[in-house]
């Protein structure tokens, strides 16, 4: 047991709240204390809910947007727009642009972006899937809603070669977003606005 903490469970609880993103260990303390303070049929129903959405939770088999079912609200959604298809990033990615309320086609989820850096090539990502939705017919329009990085922009080359050949117009999200920045933290009127005012590739 560490000189710093009276309990070893009490070391382990932070150093489990200290592995989440963002979450220092000065927070994570904070946080386990918080849980000592709370019923025990309460941290009960806490852990379980953690447990049963990890266990429970699917990714959708058309747009792998995390979901209850097999296919996804927005995929399954008759009234969405499945003539249109925006690329995103992550799942963050689909929530912001959702809350715009400014868009109404459907998504498709990559898992991350091209990255040589990170090791992050093609094959790690849900491109072939896209590729495979596009060649099935019926989409007009795919919208890149990637991040302005070197690499966002590395994937947005990559995959408009890929979809060349299937004779779909292909779009960026329009200027207003930061380069480096990413959509789940922009506001949404700028988001909305760069989905609305989107500029041909």
């Amino acid at each position: 047991m560490s000189n710093d903490y009276p309990s070893y469970l009490l070391e382990k609880a932070v150093e489990a709240f200290n592995s989440l993103p963002g979450i220092g260990r000065r927070t994570a303390l904070r946080l386990a204390l918080h849980i000592l303070r709370q019923p025990k049929d309460d941290v009960a129903q806490f852990a379980e809910s953690i447990s049963h959405f990890r266990e429970e939770v699917k990714r959708c088999s058309v747009c792998h947007n995390i979901s209850d079912n097999d296919i996804c609200d927005i995929c399954s959604n008759p009234n969405r727009d499945k003539t249109t298809i925006c690329v995103v990033q992550n799942v963050q990615d689909v929530m912001a642009i959702e809350n715009t309320r400014q868009y109404n086609g459907l998504y498709h989820v990559l898992g991350g972006i091209i990255s040589p850096m990170d090791g992050i090539g093609p094959g790690d990502l849900t491109i072939e899937e896209l590729v495979q939705r596009v060649a099935a017919g019926g989409v007009k329009e795919v919208i890149m809603a990637l991040s302005s990085t070197t690499d966002g922009e590395t994937t947005r080359f990559f995959l408009s070669r890929k979809l060349e050949p299937y004779n779909v117009i292909i779009t960026t999200i329009a200027s207003g977003i930061s380069v480096g920045e990413e959509l789940e933290y922009t506001d949404e009127i700028t988001l909305g606005r760069s989905i609305l005012n989107r500029v041909k590739l």
